[in-house]
């Protein structure tokens, strides 16, 4: 075992699969990379095809583990961490998807969101999952999914086919379907998981119509769910992980609660926004389930050496996608770097507002019928202005989750830790500092979502403490506010204003079509 000395974390987001190999002192040695197609199928639609999901997968960490010149068999653990609310179904026996996965973001689910609270099954799904009734979660994705292949049902009843997050996906094929597990974090995402108990629900599953047969076992975040095996064992499905078996899959975690742990957030009180596809902002809360009254979310951010911590979480469904849209769907810019050099470039957005609620709001508003809204357009409006809008709309969705969770915490916000891909971009670092009034720390290491995963396994295995974590996280810049109280309060105001005028665009007529 002495020759193990690395842990292999897979970081299997919404736009591409990573891998990261992490070195004993915590340092990134290398990372793998490739993009993950989107199928649109509809308006509001989003799917992955899960052979996919595991084909980019493996082609990152064999690009991890090649680029880092070690063997597999230098591997002591692997960690995953994952889109969370994803939904994919399996066969049980083959391992086989009976369709494509429908993603997080997909809001085909809306209407039957919204028929589960006229029948009044909000308040209890509420309590129980601490999560509100939205498209955004699995559990409604379950039963779309069984609802709309009248063969699926009676085979999912009859125990024949495994849901499962992403993770569960990825851990099934690691262990050639000898594992169908997750963690509470991810379960925590379902609808179907009372994060109080901790257990999968038989009310909730009543109320959604998902058979219990359907759920994986839920382990602790850090511990070994399974080992790696040989490629082509009974029940895998598709390519070869190319890893050697034996090696014990150790830890798993959703991306943003791994995100929270990568930080070192581990104390009560400690936050992360990560700036992804979407973003997301998380606070630890410890061992206490705080309850959100204004759109936050409640839920389990890991259970780590027999301990549960909870958190509360801000959940913006479009940040660097906004971005994306800009270079592929209008063309105003070829790399997303490009926005930092436009957005200096002037001094301001020329009263210009982009709310992006291209599938919705999500926290605190929670509006499926939202849509996007460019507002203050005039013959001045001009590309580097529509860029700078687009990075201040991120900034601003931000404080609308962070000013709610100092609320309802009652824990004011210190300082702000930073990650995620946009989290590179200077200008939206320094806007976060201005439009928050509070400090924002960028790590050395911004991918901490990955490193979270690899914390985890090592955790997992024994190869590091989580109280050892906190001293290896660095600062690579903070950003101080420089912007003055009275232009920060009239800057968020027109903001506001601008959200309003997107709000339930869709008419009622169409919502249900």
């Amino acid at each position: 075992m002495s020759a193990r000395r690395f842990v292999l974390a897979l970081d299997q987001g919404t736009t591409g699969s990573t891998a990261l190999v992490i070195d004993p002192e915590g340092g990134v040695r290398a990372r793998g990379y490739a993009e993950l197609p989107q199928h649109y199928p509809q308006p509001g639609w989003v799917e992955h095809d899960p052979a996919q999901i595991w084909s980019t997968t493996v082609q990152a960490l064999g690009q991890a583990v090649a680029s880092a010149g070690i063997t597999p068999a230098e591997i002591a653990a692997v960690g995953i961490t994952n889109q969370r609310e994803t939904a994919v179904l399996w066969e049980r026996a083959s391992g086989r998807p009976v369709g494509n996965a429908i993603v997080w973001q997909c809001r085909r689910t809306a209407a039957l969101c919204d028929r589960l609270k006229a029948d009044g099954a909000e308040p209890e799904i509420r309590r129980k999952t601490g999560l509100v009734v939205d498209a955004y979660f699995s559990g409604t994705k379950i039963r779309w999914m069984l609802d709309h292949d009248p063969a699926l049902r009676p085979r999912a009843e009859r125990g024949e086919l495994c849901f499962g997050t992403v993770d569960s996906w990825l851990l099934w094929q690691l262990t050639g379907g000898a594992v169908h597990a997750t963690d509470p974090s991810n379960a925590s995402r379902t609808l179907c998981f009372d994060i109080h108990r901790r257990a999968w629900d038989e009310g909730l599953c009543r109320i959604l119509g998902v058979p219990m047969a359907l759920l994986p076992t839920v382990k602790p975040s850090a511990g070994v769910f399974g080992e790696t095996a040989a490629g082509g064992e009974p029940g895998g499905y598709g390519e070869s992980s190319g890893l050697p078996p034996g090696i014990p899959v150790a830890g798993i975690a959703g991306d943003q609660q791994a995100a929270l742990f990568g930080q070192a957030c581990v104390e009560p009180g400690m936050a992360k926004n990560t700036y992804g596809t979407g973003c997301f902002a998380l606070l630890n809360t410890g061992g206490r389930a705080v309850a959100s009254d204004e759109g936050l979310l409640t839920t389990v951010a890991w259970t780590v050496e027999g301990s549960t911590a909870y958190a509360l979480e801000g959940a913006v469904f479009i940040a660097g996608a906004a971005v994306q849209w800009l270079r592929d769907g209008l063309g105003l810019i070829k790399q997303a770097a490009e926005t930092q050099a436009l957005a200096e470039s002037v001094p301001d957005t020329g009263g210009v507002y982009l709310v992006p609620a291209f599938v919705g709001l999500g926290a605190p508003y929670w509006d499926p019928y939202a849509r996007g809204t460019l507002v203050g357009i005039t013959r001045g409006t001009s590309r580097a202005h529509l860029a700078r809008a687009a990075l201040e709309a991120i900034a601003y969705q931000s404080r609308d989750v962070l000013d709610t969770m100092n609320r309802e915490s009652g824990v004011p916000l210190a300082t702000l830790r930073v990650d995620g891909g946009a989290s590179a971009n200077d200008f939206l670092c320094q806007f976060q500092a201005d439009v928050l009034g509070v400090e924002v720390l960028r790590p050395s290491v911004t991918e901490t979502t990955g490193l979270g995963a690899a914390y985890l396994a090592g955790v997992g295995i024994g190869l590091w403490k989580s109280s050892e974590l906190a001293s290896r996280w660095k600062l690579e810049r903070k950003f101080t506010p420089r912007m003055p109280g009275g232009a920060r309060e009239a800057a968020y105001g027109g903001w506001r204003r601008a959200v309003e005028r997107s709000r339930g665009w869709i008419e009622p007529e169409r919502r249900n079509a």
